[in-house]
């Protein structure tokens, strides 16, 4: 089993890296691979809704996007990180997340997701909101922690201070862990996955 752990913050060992070093701290204890994945500095544009995608299963900008798509096809549970601007979600996370979820929603299902998130002060809920919609859209099964998932500092050393943080970090990687531990004694069981049925889509006009 493997989880990746996405780093969605500019500084690649900034805050954001620290919260989730932590997560991945107890994930490798349960005896599970993984991996933190950095998106990087440079500018990921948004989604351009040309939905090009729904015909050929990937973005049609080739960048850090698809790159992450094929990982995350092998993959078998997430923890995204992101950390708060302007009391919401940084603006190249956002535009990763959305082009992500709209071109692969698909590679998500029943994997488990979970949400990091980082502010010297204020915000971190709202960001926590707004990330949780991509996994909660996508069929994915939502991993919590004792607390809300956040740390607080403005750099990693005050971070590694916050120690109620780093605990709900250390608990979060655990139930990960675990749930992924109980989903793979659940397939070795015969459990089947849930019936799908075909979306039905509806607009609130007549």
């Amino acid at each position: 089993m493997k989880v990746i752990l996405v780093n969605g913050s500019p500084h690649e060992h900034g805050c954001t890296d620290v919260a989730l070093r932590e997560v991945e701290k107890t994930i490798k204890a349960a005896g599970i691979e993984t991996e933190i994945y950095w998106i990087g500095k440079q500018a990921i544009v948004g989604c351009q809704d040309c939905r090009a995608c729904a015909k050929d299963g990937r973005c049609v900008f080739n960048d850090k996007v698809n790159e992450f798509a094929d990982l995350a096809e092998k993959a078998d549970g997430f923890v995204f990180g992101a950390p708060v601007h302007y009391a919401s979600i940084n603006g190249t996370m956002r535009c990763f997340l959305d082009r992500l979820f709209y071109s692969a929603g698909r590679i998500f299902y029943l994997k488990p997701g979970a949400v990091v998130t980082v502010a010297r002060r204020a915000g971190t809920t709202a960001t926590i909101d707004q990330l949780n919609k991509y996994i909660t859209i996508s069929q994915m099964p939502l991993i919590s922690s004792c607390y809300w998932t956040m740390v607080h500092g403005a750099v990693p050393e005050e971070v590694a201070e916050d120690k109620e943080g780093l605990q709900v970090m250390r608990t979060l990687g655990r139930n990960m862990a675990w749930f992924l531990q109980c989903k793979e004694a659940g397939a070795k069981a015969g459990v089947p996955l849930p019936e799908q049925e075909t979306r039905v889509w509806t607009n609130f006009t007549r």
